[in-house]
C-alpha cells in the first residue's frame, strides 16, 4: 500500500494477491471433494494412505524431511497414533506470500479395524514414507474349509 493513501494498493497485483489470500482462507474451511489435489483438510499432516488385505492393514505416512527416529508411533485399542515435530527453517530476510508447510508438533490418530493384532506391528522408513503394517488376528483371517 502507498504511504500517502492506504486505500489504494501500490499495484493491481498486490490487490489480486490480497484477494486470493482471502478466497483461499474462505475455502480452506471446507474440505474439497475426495481425490482433489486439496482433499486434505488444513492442518492434516502427515498425509496418509491406508490399504488392507485379508492378512494385514498397511498405513503409509508421507513425511519427507522428518527423521523417523523422532516419530512416536503407538497403538492402543485399535487406534494407531503417530506424533512428532517438523521444523522448517525460515529465511528471516524473505517475505512469504504463501506458506502451506507448517513447523511444529503434529499428531495423527487412525482408527484401525477391530480384527488387527496390536502385538504384531512393524514399521519401516524409505524415501520419506513411513510404512506401518499391522497383522490381522489369525482367527479373523478367512480360511478354506475342505469337504470330506
Amino acid at each position: 500500500m502507498s504511504a500517502f493513501s492506504p486505500s489504494v494498493p501500490d499495484s493491481p497485483f498486490e490487490e489480486l494477491w490480497r484477494l486470493q489470500q482471502q478466497v483461499d482462507e474462505l475455502f480452506s474451511a471446507w474440505s474439497a471433494p475426495a481425490g482433489s489435489i486439496r482433499s486434505l483438510p488444513r492442518g492434516s499432516f502427515p498425509a496418509v494412505n491406508i490399504s488392507h488385505t485379508p492378512e494385514r492393514v498397511d498405513v503409509f505416512l508421507f513425511a519427507p524431511g522428518i527423521d523417523p527416529k523422532t516419530l512416536d508411533i503407538s497403538i492402543q485399542q485399535n487406534l494407531l497414533t503417530v506424533a512428532g515435530r517438523r521444523d522448517i527453517p525460515a529465511d528471516a530476510r524473505a517475505t512469504y506470500y504463501r506458506q502451506e508447510r507448517f513447523s511444529g508438533d503434529f499428531r495423527r490418530v487412525i482408527a484401525l479395524p477391530e480384527d488387527v493384532d496390536p502385538q504384531r506391528v512393524s514399521a519401516r522408513y524409505l524415501n520419506g514414507i513411513v510404512q506401518i503394517g499391522v497383522e490381522r488376528l489369525e482367527a479373523a483371517r478367512p480360511r478354506q474349509i475342505e469337504i470330506h
